[in-house]
């Protein structure tokens, strides 16, 4: 009988929580009568491609993870468009918007994170949205058939994204960032002056050094006012400036919470019977907006939930691919890199191909590629691996090719 069976609550229906359920499944799939609540009304799916989504090249249902079909199938029930609004620790029960009333013995909490909306003056106008889930897609597209101007504001790896999207789209798109140079976390000066000059030969227009004081509109926006007074036109603002952990309901039910909320390295939180994975969890300091870490906590996490508490999460070096159509990019590890540290560095503008690998004691702690980027796996590689590169030195930066054993 399957009331006898401990009960499993989900509070997040997106790719962290979902891999973890998946990941239990594999490794215990009859020990836990499984219940997910999420916010938005669909299956899972893959929020990492609502980009290809955005500029036509896939639809919402090729994006889909898990289909309805599949949580019936395993058992699941599914609340969809139904979010948790409190947890009672000492009862041990969740609330849904809804009313649902749900007792659990273990609960996941993977709530994700929500978009930061810069507070300016009108920021709450019509046609001022995020870029987060297949609603914004969904809106985007409806701007897109119906006005000219789109500005998103942030110039990292989302908002390029947007921008790309719209501009496929047939918008006048006009990108609008802070800082000095683009996609500053994962690019240097370089390598983002580079993708610049690439980005504006498509078509975007791209704004450095730009501070929003305000969007302006009566009862939708139709501008963006700079702090130096100027203004562009604008139909549609797509803020892209970020994203800050969801952390309400945790925080409100009590559980230690700092930036995100705290996790150990089983993925458990202060509370025993409560774990948390993905963007809205903290471990020794970190947060986490990448596939490759979250997979990583989700598979440690299902381990623990399934009974078998010999893992442990342990944070890993990342790499960080662009796929803004038509311009390749490829960053790992501390490519700043500090006085400790040297570079090599190849640039070939004619092909626009720019190389840059970080040294440290003969071991390649980071590499920023762009134009070519097929030698980026093995110089992830070789960071990970923190391989003695002495011999392989003065033909590291040509690639893999160059520096394997030649066969005989």
């Amino acid at each position: 009988m399957s009331t006898s069976k401990p009960k499993l609550a989900v509070v997040g229906n997106g790719m962290a929580g979902m891999r973890t359920v998946e990941e239990l499944l594999k490794l215990a799939p009859d020990l836990y009568d499984i219940t997910v609540f999420g916010a938005e009304p669909h299956g899972n799916y893959n929020r990492i491609l609502l980009s290809p989504v955005l500029a036509g090249e896939k639809t919402v249902d090729d994006i889909m993870l898990n289909t309805r079909e599949w949580y019936a199938k395993n058992g699941i029930t599914l609340h969809a468009g139904d979010p948790v609004v409190k947890i009672d620790r000492p009862r041990r029960t969740l609330y849904s918007k809804s009313g649902v009333e749900l007792p659990y013995d273990r609960l996941l909490l993977a709530t994700g994170s929500k978009p930061f909306i810069i507070p300016v003056p009108g920021h709450q106008l019509p046609g001022v949205i995020a870029f987060r889930d297949i609603q914004d897609v969904e809106t985007m597209l409806e701007a897109a058939r119906n006005h000219r101007h789109a500005v998103v504001i942030g110039g990292g790896l989302l908002g390029l994204e947007a921008a790309n999207g719209l501009l496929r789209q047939g918008m006048d798109v006009t990108v609008v960032h802070v800082m000095d140079s683009l996609m500053e976390r994962q690019l240097d000066k370089p390598a983002a002056a580079l993708l610049k000059t690439s980005l504006e030969r498509k078509g975007l227009r791209i704004m450095l050094n730009a501070n929003t004081a305000e969007i302006v509109g009566p009862d939708r926006v139709t501008a963006l006012r700079f702090k130096d007074g100027s203004e562009i036109p604008a139909d549609l603002v797509v803020m892209t400036a970020g994203v800050r952990p969801n952390i309400d309901l945790a925080r409100s039910a009590g559980l230690q919470c700092d930036r995100a909320i705290m996790v150990d390295d089983t993925l458990q939180t202060f509370d025993p019977r409560i774990y948390a994975v993905g963007e809205c969890v903290q471990h020794r300091k970190a947060l986490f907006g990448l596939v490759a870490p979250i997979w990583d906590q989700a598979r440690v996490c299902a381990t623990h939930l399934a009974g078998f508490g010999h893992s442990r999460y342990v944070q890993q070096a990342t790499a960080t691919k662009l796929k803004v159509t038509g311009v390749d990019l490829y960053s790992a590890g501390d490519f700043i890199g500090n006085a400790d540290s040297e570079d090599l560095v190849m640039r070939d503008p004619r092909r626009g191909v720019y190389k840059r690998l970080v040294l440290k004691d003969n071991r390649v702690i980071g590499a920023v590629l762009y134009g070519d980027v097929k030698d980026g796996p093995w110089y992830f590689e070789l960071i990970q691996n923190k391989t003695d590169i002495a011999s392989l030195r003065s033909r590291l930066l040509f690639g893999q090719a160059y520096c394997e054993p030649r066969a005989a």
